[in-house]
């Protein structure tokens, strides 16, 4: 049933929040996010080469206003604000950022540094080579075209892409509930591996491998990656590469030295990764590393100066690869859109058949219709070969006849194309040079169709073409040329061994801590320091204005703190690291990223192997390993799941055969330590029950011994028989002289 435009239909709001939904994630799954396997390019980026390709900007043109460039996308192709236009004009233009830049762009296209580029009304650009490789065939149709999205003009579906730009210039997208991250190869690899595919269809991921050795990033680098791992990713389509600055070691005078980074990861902005090593130097985390500063001027050129001549270069890098960005992870997630229509992860493989098989397509499109042009033109050709036979006779039909067209038509049994051909030849051209031209051309052209007729015919003539056109374009564009040579360095496993076991030594060495007794004190505002030695708390503590003491406990700067939160998320903290104890600390804020809504609810030194009773105000609990509890992580670990409106509110050691709850509502309940389930996280189950409230305290404790409450007045098993039930029961008041504030002591 279609609704009128005044009729107003009801609808359930999930059936239509689900169709809109559907409707916007598959627009941007298709239309914005991922590319397609076949070009390599998203609409955007495709609807930019296609605008500058209509106003003839060819690598041999010369440059127009980028402005001018994007006005033209926007109004006849990409409905979409200029700003994110431009902004993916400007990345195919930028060497760092794309390994074949696609765009020429002249001004001020942005740096390595992080800098954005000049406004689009002070830079102009053109195609490059690579661009017009990837248009080339395009009017000679090769693919399809589609209606623009006001339907006055036409746009193609895809390019007829010469390279596998997909896997040559890499992709980054998001889209809803999926992702694409591709980084750059070397197209003098891709070609290898595609034509040794064409050659034999059954190769495998692995025997590709022998022509793609990994990424190759316009920015350099090294990539100390596993060949195991490598070929893993590329098998499934997932993974990461681990990529490296490259440095060498720089000697001076007297017996110094400096180390200088000629090549940083890909997509790290030099400025940032400058400011993250000095912080760390002010933060006095790179004992070995004495200065940085920036000598950049066209190349990159970052001056490390070490504390010590008598310092290894090698054991200084490796603690900076893992303390800052010298040392990246680019991910690898080849999720794209087949043949434009479905998204899926694909192997390097299938990329590279894809690719293939489009080409293949191409070449079948573009031969049939070079074939129907040759047919127009001998068919052309013939009728002025019949002509030029009877030239006297045909310049008498037309200067005696009114209507000349049928009569040449029936005289010499012509085509009305023939015909039309032959009136609108000029007179220069009945010389008898130019027949004999004709009769080459006509030779030539016979030729020709014969050869795509059976190229059209043969899957043998098709493979071989297609590689002689990678060939053609590995002349143009492969490891030969001063563009296409390798940039990125593939570590061999043995050195990668080298490195991994050098940086596990680093590592070590960094965290060989001193022990020494500390006493560490919170505040009830969340102020953390860490006092020398073991210190008694004592009235002349000094806290801020409005600020009290709340935990305060002796350990070893060796030790982890651990910390638990009302949201359920335990936090760790290494001793050495917790700031001095001169003034009144640090906000534990600037450690951990506690939501503003969380609060501390006890903070403890981390013994191992230890087991913790945690509960929440729902009366839901459960005993956890201390060990599996540790947050390797600022964000923490979630172990407790609480709903909204609930808070974790105990965690305490466990110890003996029984629990013994307290709620709000001041009623009691003991039963077996049995009967609560150890998990590593969840929800728990039921300890007690309320009708009012919620729960305020849990403790484990041994029968035998008696419980204690917060006054540490003990509570004899005789006592407490009455209290004594199982699980998830309501529990009664609590006995008489029990603390005021309900809760537990040690016990």
């Amino acid at each position: 049933m279609v609704a009128l435009p005044d009729e107003i239909r009801s609808e359930p709001l999930s059936k239509a929040l689900a169709e809109r939904y559907l409707a916007y994630a598959l627009s941007t799954i298709t239309q914005r996010a991922l590319p397609d396997v076949r070009d390599g390019l998203k609409p955007v980026h495709r609807r930019i080469l296609y605008g500058m390709r209509l106003l003839r900007l060819d690598p041999d043109s010369g440059f127009k206003k980028s402005a001018k460039v994007v006005g033209d996308v926007m109004g006849s192709f990409h409905p979409h604000g200029d700003q994110a236009i431009y902004d993916a004009l400007v990345r195919l233009a930028q060497e760092f950022s794309v390994r074949y830049p696609l765009v020429d762009g002249q001004g001020n296209f942005g740096n390595v540094d992080g800098d954005n580029a000049a406004a689009m009304r002070y830079t102009e650009s053109r195609m490059t080579e690579a661009a017009a490789a990837l248009l080339e065939g395009l009017d000679e149709n090769a693919i399809d075209f589609r209606t623009t999205y006001d339907g006055e003009t036409q746009e193609p579906t895809v390019l007829p892409a010469a390279f596998p730009n997909l896997l040559a210039n890499g992709s980054n997208g998001i889209a809803v509930g999926m992702a694409t991250s591709i980084p750059p190869h070397n197209l003098g690899e891709l070609c290898a591996a595609t034509i040794a595919l064409i050659q034999n269809p059954e190769l495998q991921d692995r025997g590709l491998l022998k022509f793609v050795k990994g990424p190759d990033f316009p920015t350099g680098g090294i990539v100390v990656e596993d060949q195991a791992s490598i070929a893993e990713a590329y098998k499934t389509g997932r993974g990461a590469f681990r990529v490296r600055a490259r440095w060498h070691k720089e000697d001076g005078t007297r017996g110094a030295w400096q180390i200088v980074v000629t090549e940083i990861p890909y997509q790290v902005q030099k400025s940032k990764l400058i400011e993250r090593v000095a912080e760390l130097l002010e933060q006095k985390k790179l004992p070995l590393l004495d200065d940085i500063h920036d000598e950049s001027a066209e190349d990159i050129r970052i001056v490390l100066t070490p504390k010590s001549r008598t310092v290894e270069p090698e054991i200084l890098m490796e603690q900076l690869f893992r303390a800052s960005d010298l040392e990246a992870r680019i991910s690898l997630n080849m999720n794209v859109l087949d043949k434009g229509l479905v998204p899926r992860v694909m192997s390097l493989k299938e990329v590279l058949a894809a690719f293939a098989a489009h080409r293949r397509e191409v070449l079948e499109r573009r031969s049939a219709f070079r074939l129907d042009r040759i047919a127009v033109r001998l068919d052309v050709l013939d009728g002025y070969l019949a002509v030029f036979l009877n030239l006297d006779k045909v310049i008498k039909i037309i200067r005696t006849e009114d209507e000349p067209k049928p009569v040449l038509m029936k005289a010499f049994k012509l085509n009305e194309t023939q015909a039309d051909a032959i009136l609108n030849m000029r007179l220069r051209s009945l010389r008898k040079l130019e027949e004999m031209e004709i009769r080459r051309e006509h030779d030539a052209l016979s030729k020709e169709r014969k050869e795509l007729t059976r190229l059209l015919g043969s899957e043998k003539l098709k493979s071989e073409k297609l590689i002689a056109e990678l060939q053609a374009v590995d002349a143009r564009f492969g490891l030969k040329t001063a563009l296409g040579k390798r940039r990125t360095e593939i570590a061999k496993a043995a050195h990668v061994a080298e490195m991994t076991a050098l940086a596990s030594h680093v590592e070590e060495t960094a965290n060989a801590v001193v022990q020494e007794p500390i006493t560490v004190v919170c505040s009830q505002k969340g102020w953390l320091r860490a006092l020398k030695g073991h210190q008694e708390q004592s009235k002349d503590d000094k806290y801020r204005e409005g600020d009290r003491a709340r935990f305060w406990f002796p350990a070893q700067t060796t030790d982890q703190i651990m910390m638990f939160a009302t949201d359920g998320r335990f936090y760790t903290l290494d001793g050495a690291k917790l700031p001095g104890g001169r003034g009144n600390g640090e906000a534990i804020r600037t450690f951990i990223d506690l939501p503003p809504e969380a609060d501390i609810v006890t903070m403890f030194v981390h013994v191992p192997g230890r087991k913790l009773l945690v509960a929440a105000t729902s009366g839901h609990g459960f005993v956890t390993n201390e060990d599996e509890a540790v947050a390797m992580t600022r964000k923490g670990k979630q172990v407790m799941n609480v709903k909204p409106g609930v808070e974790a509110v105990t965690c305490n050691f466990v110890s003996g055969d029984s629990v013994a709850v307290v709620g709000e509502n001041r009623k009691l309940l003991i039963f077996k330590l049995d009967e609560v389930p150890e998990m590593a996280r969840g929800q728990g189950v039921y300890l007690q029950r309320y009708k009012d409230g919620g729960l305020l305290d849990a403790v484990t404790f041994t029968a035998k011994a008696g419980l204690k409450d917060q006054n540490s007045k003990l509570f004899s098993p005789s006592e407490l028989k009455d209290w004594r039930g199982e699980r998830a029961q309501a529990g009664r008041i609590v006995p008489r002289g029990w603390a005021k504030s309900g809760k537990f002591g040690g016990n």
